[in-house]
């Protein structure tokens, strides 16, 4: 059909020159629609190797027991050895410079519901949970110990009383300060590896009692983050933020509590989220709103791995050996001799440290000098180039964790250890860029569904929002509908037009003849 005499001349569509081209309202005919941008990126594949030996295969065999991917336990694995490590021994990066890091770890995993996360997390957690029973165990006879000496205590105190009633002069000062030497016998503290739903306060009278740090587990992330950005919670949220590096002094002053002080807050965090509510939160980040505080970009240890399309059922028994192990390691690094593996701490120092080997050296000064200048040259993302400028610290951190896990005997921190450091974090930006890509914009996600349902043959050639959120597709309810509607438009995959009724004019959207040819 041509257009009317004396029209401008027009675009001419050449998938689809007929009647149903011609927007007879503009004049025009529809342009070819643009392309709908790309899906997630890709993301690396964990190979076996990059993990330390005493964690590979025990790893590896979670993941073909549970047929989910190894990123998942793999993560779980090193946060939770993290945690167990806390504040007893870190890493000073540079080789004559003060710079600490302490090898604190906040870690997620990402995948749909039924993505087998949970179990994947709960077999690395078994193993800090088997070391928060023997503390209880090991306190509960520590209690009972303490309760006999505190009726010894008492008889003596009450015998101390009586002497000062019948001395005089400086023996009864002196029996006067042995009694109340008796009064200074503290409590047993029980040590503690992890928690679950805590407040702030709690959580701070844990850490003051626990300073080697502690982790906090949330099988679904969702709910905590959105607990931090409550109206209210803004001190959490900044005591989380704080208590990430592990080295920082914090103090609570509060009436009933009173003042509690904490000598370094070091809280690790482990959980899993799924795909829908992290984008929902990435757009706040996106926005500049309440999670663009870098909370985010602590969870350095984030993976967003593809799940299988292949499924086979596997049912044998656990690798006891692998298994064990892991719990050696582990048990060995939660009571770590830092003379022994040659940590030194000055009197100046908060924290026993060791450095790199001479090679181990090299290779991160090296590697640092490119991660700067990447983080220089302005050409990355913002809420991407915050994330990974926090590499500096995790690198190192993973090297001190793998070199403790494989290297009982310690000393500097191996090449060995510091290149297989690089690349995990090398594998991790990989997921942080899935994290951060384009395509998790909820306008985006929404408009992708209701593209995918035009070319189904789902949506008729001319409809109104209201045809499409009645249906309760995902992503697509009022809100969803809009902001899929108006991203496509300008694509020129829909376009509206108003209807006249007698009242307030009808919008209405039609889809772009040649999608409805591509059905």
């Amino acid at each position: 059909m041509m257009p009317p005499v004396g029209a401008a001349p027009v675009a001419i569509n050449p998938v689809a020159d007929d009647a149903a081209s011609w927007d007879h309202e503009s004049g025009k005919f529809w342009l070819d629609p643009e392309p709908m941008p790309g899906a997630l990126p890709a993301v690396d594949a964990l190979d076996a190797q990059l993990l330390p030996e005493a964690l590979r295969v025990w790893v590896m065999d979670i993941s073909d027991r549970i047929q989910c991917p190894p990123d998942y336990p793999a993560i779980g694995a090193l946060v939770t050895v993290a945690s167990i490590i806390g504040r007893q021994v870190g890493i000073r990066p540079k080789r004559r410079d003060d710079w600490l890091v302490v090898p604190n770890l906040w870690g997620a995993i990402i995948g749909r519901p039924g993505a087998l996360k949970t179990p994947a997390l709960m077999e690395p957690m078994r193993q800090l949970d088997r070391l928060e029973i023997l503390a209880r165990e090991d306190h509960e006879r520590n209690i009972a110990e303490f309760k006999a000496g505190e009726l010894v205590r008492r008889a003596e105190k009450k015998e101390l009383l009586a002497a000062i009633r019948e001395a005089g002069g400086d023996e009864r000062v002196r029996l006067a300060r042995q009694a109340v030497a008796g009064d200074g016998v503290a409590e047993p503290i029980r040590r503690r590896y992890r928690t679950s739903d805590t407040t702030m306060e709690k959580l701070g009278e844990l850490l003051r009692d626990n300073p080697r740090g502690l982790l906090v587990f949330r099988d679904e992330l969702t709910g905590w983050l959105s607990a931090l950005d409550r109206e209210g919670r803004e001190g959490s949220r900044a005591f989380f933020l704080e208590s990430w590096n592990g080295t920082g002094r914090f103090i609570f002053d509060r009436i009933g509590r009173g003042t509690v002080e904490i000598e370094a807050a070091c809280v690790s965090i482990l959980g899993g989220i799924q795909p829908g509510p992290l984008s929902e939160y990435l757009a706040g980040v996106r926005r500049g709103g309440g999670g663009d505080d870098g909370l985010l970009q602590r969870f350095q240890l984030l993976v967003w791995p593809d799940a299988s399309p292949e499924w086979h059922n596997v049912d044998e028994w656990p690798d006891n050996a692998a298994r064990q192990t892991a719990r050696e390691a582990m048990d060995r690094l939660n009571n770590i001799d830092t003379e022994a593996i040659g940590a030194r701490q000055d009197e100046s120092d908060i924290v026993s440290s060791i450095r790199f080997a001479g090679a181990a050296q090299e290779f991160f000064d090296a590697w640092r000098s490119k991660l700067e200048t990447r983080l220089r040259t302005g050409d990355l993302a913002p809420a991407f180039e915050a994330h990974i400028a926090k590499y500096r610290s995790l690198m190192p951190s993973l090297a001190l964790i793998f070199h403790l896990l494989d290297a009982p005997a310690g000393g500097p921190v191996s090449k060995a250890a510091t290149a297989r450091a690089a690349a995990m974090c090398q594998y991790l930006e990989s997921h942080a860029r899935r994290l951060y890509s384009p395509a998790l914009d909820p306008a985006l996600a929404a408009a992708r569904e209701l593209d995918r349902h035009m070319l189904q043959g789902d949506v008729p050639s001319q409809f109104t929002a209201r045809d499409i959120y009645q249906h309760h597709w995902h992503r697509l309810d009022k809100d969803g509908a809009q902001l899929a509607l108006d991203y496509l438009a300008t694509l020129g995959r829909v376009r509206s037009f108003k209807v006249e009724t007698g009242g307030r004019p009808t919008t209405r959207w039609e889809a772009n003849p040649a999608l409805m040819g591509a059905r």
